[in-house]
């Protein structure tokens, strides 16, 4: 059985970190990667944050970028402490570690409920909304016997599998992930299921900001932080254009296990299912099939070792002089409308990686540069 906490490491950031991190990461043009990429140059994100009109104008914007106020960031504390949640950051010990490590992981997490089950390896169960009565049976089979087994079950709090995997996991452990703010769940039928998730031994979590309505783009973001919570995605019941299957590509992507419900070829709901099959997914017909699979990742701690450089960065970052207009120009002109890798542009430049990497925030705050899966890039032309 897993050990229960064993992955809790990390260092904590104080308050004034807290307030300069959610005013970072809700300035334009900022996402995880950028805000990763800026603390990592920079040292902190106060420093950063003084720097964004630089770096803007210096990637080529004419507008003045948007910065989220001091006010802003305390508001939003405010509301989540009023609404009984916080903001972990990616270094702090309660931070779910495994998905600490992927790409582009959220910086700061909103979470409200019981921290204890973001500290337990998780798995994924996710699948279609209009679900079978035998799909949904056998989602929540799943989902009481791994959770019995010491596990989380993380899912995306639709109707259909998803909230038959919480409600057998309500004793257990379970994770609900949103695609909107921790105070606008969808659908809006699942309120109770919530409340009774973030009242008891499960946590909700989000990396939008409060008030934010869910909106078709966001269920994929929702979708990538299942995959990088688990150690593993059991699909039950998924159409061929699912959403559950974005979910599985990205655990895949993320080097997670994919697990997938054989069902009838007759049957729409298991088309995608058994497509996950003919992929390589693991067949799943009961519950030891997942848990034999993920007790070799269960022995040994994967996850530790990746923190943010802050609360503590070097007094150092940021202080080489900013690459010259000529190098500026070597750099974008080597990027074009087709994703590169940056190890390519810093080979085709021959220029250095720090001003290679410089130069590309630049133009990310800008609002000029495309971030692509897999760490590639390329420039939005000008007209």
């Amino acid at each position: 059985m897993p050990e229960p906490g064993a992955r809790r490491t990390g260092i904590a950031l104080n308050d004034r970190q807290r307030i300069s991190w959610l005013r970072l990461i809700r300035s334009d043009n900022v996402g995880p990667a950028t805000f990763r990429d800026l603390i990592n140059h920079f040292g902190t994100a106060e420093t950063a944050l003084a720097m964004l009109p630089e770096l803007s104008r210096r990637g080529g914007s004419t507008r003045a970028v948007r910065i989220a106020t001091e006010a802003e960031a305390e508001q939003e504390l405010e509301t989540a402490a009023r609404f009984g949640a916080r903001f972990l950051g990616i270094g702090e010990p309660d931070y779910p570690a495994a998905l600490r490590q992927i790409d582009g992981a959220p910086p700061l997490l909103a979470v409200k409920g019981d921290l204890s089950a973001a500290s337990l390896p998780a798995v994924g169960v996710v699948g279609s909304r209009n679900a079978s009565i035998s799909g949904a049976k056998f989602a929540a089979l799943m989902a009481r016997d791994i959770g019995r087994a010491g596990y989380a079950i993380i899912s995306g709090l639709a109707r259909g599998i998803d909230t038959a995997a919480h409600r057998a996991s309500l004793e257990t452990g379970t994770i609900a992930a949103m695609a909107g703010g921790l105070d606008r769940p969808y659908p809006p039928e699942n309120i109770d299921l919530l409340r009774e998730i973030c009242d008891g031994r499960g946590l909700a979590i989000s990396e939008m900001a409060f008030g934010w309505e869910a909106r078709g783009r966001d269920f994929p973001r929702r979708n990538r932080l299942i995959a990088g919570v688990a150690l593993g995605v059991v699909v039950v019941e998924a159409a061929a254009r699912s959403g559950s299957l974005i979910t599985a590509r990205l655990a895949g992507d993320f080097g997670r296990l994919v697990f997938a419900v054989p069902g009838s070829p007759l049957d729409p709901r298991c088309e995608g299912t058994n497509g996950l099959l003919k992929e390589g997914a693991t067949v799943t017909t009961r519950p030891d099939d997942v848990l034999h699979a993920l007790a070799p990742l269960t022995a040994i701690d994967l996850f530790s070792g990746r923190e943010a450089d802050e609360p503590g960065g070097s007094e150092d970052h940021g202080m080489a002089p900013p690459p010259s207009d000529n190098d500026r120009a070597r750099i974008t002109d080597a990027l074009g409308p087709t994703p590169v890798e940056i190890d390519d542009i810093v080979r085709h430049t021959g220029l250095a990686p720090s001003a290679v990497y410089l130069v590309l925030l630049e133009l990310d705050i800008a609002g000029r540069l495309h971030r692509h899966p897999g760490g590639l890039v390329s420039i939005a032309m000008m007209d």
